[in-house]
């Protein structure tokens, strides 16, 4: 299993994007697809009609997300994101801990080419 942990800035200030990754109707907006999403511990996610699924562990208003991506697996696939203050809105703390081998690629793919692409994409950013 691997990890991975990389930074991305995002135009908008952090709790603004924490609503954008937290609520249904504005995941909606950004991904083009409806999306299951609740702040509340325990609860079941799908985005993109199910591509990512998963549990959702813990919340910070603006500041955190912690979920459990569902993987064929024994050890949990854990995802956090911390949120931050920047000088152009905020600062994005991405870490992916234990991901299959198999799927790291894919996962590294989609966390730069597909979820934080169309969350710049969702703020003008081209």
């Amino acid at each position: 299993m691997k990890d991975f942990k990389k930074y991305y800035i995002v135009p908008a200030p952090p709790e603004e994007v924490y609503v954008a990754l937290t609520n249904p109707a504005t995941i909606q907006l950004w991904t083009g697809e409806p999306a299951e999403m609740s702040t509340e511990p325990g609860s079941e996610f799908s985005l993109w009609e199910g591509s990512i699924v998963g549990l959702n562990l813990e919340f910070e208003e603006g500041k955190k997300i912690v979920q459990q991506w569902y993987f064929d697996q024994e050890e949990p696939s854990i995802v956090t994101i911390k949120l931050h203050t920047h000088k152009h809105g905020t600062s994005l703390e991405l870490r992916h801990v234990n991901i299959p081998d198999e799927e790291y690629d894919d996962v590294v793919d989609g966390w730069n080419g597909t979820y934080f692409r169309s969350l710049d994409e969702f703020y003008g950013v081209e």
